[in-house]
């Protein structure tokens, strides 16, 4: 791969985002491993090594006592069952959220960066998923909206850095990464999700949800696709 000089003027200022690439969501001894999630680091490291304005890195990093593990629900099983949460400021607000297993608890091996992403490379981490209360897929803040019980600043962070286009990879497709990229849309960047560079904890939704995400203005891109091809040449 032979890098290209990227315009960034004005109007193109991309940042990159991975997502999660934590030992906990990777094979072969992740808690919460992604099916093949392990793969998606070696085009992930192609990418930071091109020049992006911003590289950041999100991290799940929460407290034992974390709302989204089974665990700490009596009679519930990860995966299949669901939990309400309630916003904690006002108690008119709520959503369901599905269960997981004991993942990336802060200062645990599992919550760390993979050892083969390229971490030399990133410019920012991001933690997210600090609140016991609050599920927080997203890297940009969590779902309630009256009032928001927690951001993360990214938004500011990339408005600093005055960025205009957003890369988003990582994992889990259909879970953080794609909530990263609804959030990243709505904050009014065009953003890009980058297939080959993400896998999904049910593979067999993947479709529904490139179709919902398209739906949000997100796009799903391929590495061979113009939206990133103008960040390189093969």
């Amino acid at each position: 791969m032979v890098l290209q000089a990227v315009d960034m003027a004005g109007d193109f200022r991309p940042a990159l985002i991975v997502v999660d690439l934590q030992e906990d969501f990777c094979p072969p001894n992740g808690s919460l491993a992604v099916p093949q999630g392990r793969d998606v680091v070696e085009p992930i490291n192609k990418l930071l090594a091109l020049p992006f304005v911003l590289k950041v890195a999100t991290k799940d990093w929460h407290p034992r006592d974390h709302v989204s593990f089974a665990a700490n629900h009596e009679g519930k099983q990860p995966y299949v069952d669901f939990v309400t949460i309630v916003n904690p400021d006002n108690a008119a607000e709520s959503y369901s959220s599905r269960l997981w297993p004991v993942h990336c608890v802060q200062g645990t091996a599992g919550a760390e960066l993979v050892p083969e992403l390229d971490a030399g490379r990133l410019d920012e981490i991001v933690e997210k998923g600090t609140d016991p209360r609050v599920e927080m897929y997203s890297p940009f803040y969590d779902p309630f909206m009256s009032p928001r019980v927690s951001d993360s600043g990214l938004v500011a962070l990339l408005r600093a850095h005055a960025v205009t286009d957003v890369y988003v990879v990582g994992l889990a497709g259909d879970y953080c990464v794609r909530s990263c990229a609804e959030d990243a849309a709505k904050e009014g960047f065009r953003t890009y999700l980058i297939e080959e560079c993400t896998r999904a904890v049910d593979a067999g939704q993947w479709p529904q949800c490139k179709a919902a995400l398209e739906g949000s203005g997100a796009r799903v891109v391929s590495v061979g696709d113009p939206e990133v091809l103008r960040l390189m040449t093969a």
